[in-house]
């Protein structure tokens, strides 16, 4: 039996990769005669460029950047296609893994960061930068992002405002004219893991501004913010950031650099099977495994697991998703795609404990499986 190990992250525990190894450990160890082939992917998730740049033989450059709160860390990006692109992971500079849980401040957290590593890669000489946004700590509607790159926003009294996003609200204007003119002849492309549109009670603030330490009365002044920069960017280029699908994805970075670099949103599991030939993968495949952290009602906007399914189904091959947290709700709609579905906890269990043995989760889990099949105590058409 040929299987193919195609997982995504279990957040907050374990990279794709280290799921993927400790699945295919499990298998090993059962009865099943089996060859293994690990395809670890990523959504647009936190560690899904370093998958790009892992798969694409890429080359590693470091550069010094500001984190969410402003202060210099070393990070890195990575070159690729003979140098002439550039990924860029957001959390590599901007993410909530930079910070301690007591740090997390979404009205003064920016992702400027991110911008400085873009204009590393510009200094490299890029044409393109694939751009993955998952794991942000801000929600600043790209605007840290954009003034690295010289723009400007201003206040009635066309003087620049600083503490943004908290201070959004009194935006008048953008000035464009220092703006570095490189990018604007570089393609972007943002790897997007949620379809949530920028405002609402579906938008950014609402949906991610907790996850991300804002309080009720924080998310109130995030949404004032990024419906005054919505409201501005409007007048100024009719451009609606507040309707574009994905756009409050990484609090509205997507939006943001839609509106203002042209940049192209993409679902971040679609364009990474696509840009890393995962249908050649699935040649010769038998079976394969895909899984996250949890699957849920999120999974089925087209996160990970759901890609890696679709993919698999198309070519008839059985799917098994394994997660550490599965909703009842969403398994119903996911029968579809996946044969079956299982928990790798064997009872209920604290969030804090799960994420400890999810390792010895997955190989325990794996095992079983391996056994279940050697047996044919399960079938596949």
């Amino acid at each position: 039996m040929q299987i193919l190990i195609a997982p995504n992250a279990f957040k907050n525990s374990l990279p794709a990769a280290d799921v993927a190894n400790a699945i295919k450990e499990g298998l090993e160890q059962s009865d099943l005669k089996c060859i293994v082939h690990c395809f670890p992917v990523g959504d647009g998730g936190d560690g899904t460029g370093e998958l790009l740049i892992q798969h694409c033989n890429g080359k590693i450059i470091p550069a010094v950047v500001h984190d969410p709160l402003g202060k210099k860390i070393s990070s890195s990006f990575g070159l690729i296609d003979d140098g002439t692109t550039a990924v860029i992971e957001m959390a590599n500079a901007s993410g909530l893994r930079l910070l301690q849980s007591n740090e997390l401040n979404p009205l003064h957290a920016n992702s400027f960061g991110t911008g400085e590593l873009i204009a590393h890669a510009l200094d490299k000489g890029v044409t393109k930068i694939i751009l993955c946004i998952g794991g942000s700590a801000t929600v600043d509607g790209a605007t840290g992002i954009l003034q690295a790159l010289g723009f400007r926003f201003l206040n009635i009294n066309n003087e620049e405002l600083n503490n943004i996003p908290e201070t959004l609200t009194e935006l008048n204007a953008i000035d464009v004219s220092n703006v570095d003119k490189r990018i604007m002849n570089c393609k972007i492309v943002v790897l997007c893991d949620v379809n949530n549109v920028l405002l609402g009670e579906h938008g950014t603030a609402a949906v991610f501004g907790p996850q991300k330490g804002a309080k009720p009365g924080d998310i109130k002044t995030l949404e004032s913010s990024l419906t005054k920069l919505r409201d501005v960017v409007f007048r100024q280029t009719g451009k609606d950031m507040a309707i574009m699908k994905h756009g409050g994805a990484a609090g509205g970075i997507a939006a943001g650099l839609a509106a203002l670099l042209n940049a192209e949103l993409v679902n971040g599991i679609d364009y990474f099977l696509s840009f890393t030939n995962f249908d050649n993968a699935l040649e010769k495949t038998d079976l394969v495994i895909t899984g996250e952290g949890s699957i849920d009602i999120q999974t089925l906007e087209g996160k990970g697991p759901l890609g890696v399914a679709k993919k698999a189904k198309e070519k008839k091959i059985p799917v098994i998703g394994l997660a550490g947290k599965i909703s009842a709700e969403a398994v119903k709609s996911l029968e579809q795609y996946f044969d079956m579905i299982i928990s790798i906890n064997q009872e209920p269990i604290d969030l804090s404990s799960a994420l400890l043995h999810t390792r010895t989760n997955l190989i325990r889990t794996a095992e079983v499986i391996g056994h279940s099949l050697a047996i044919k105590k399960i079938k596949f058409n």
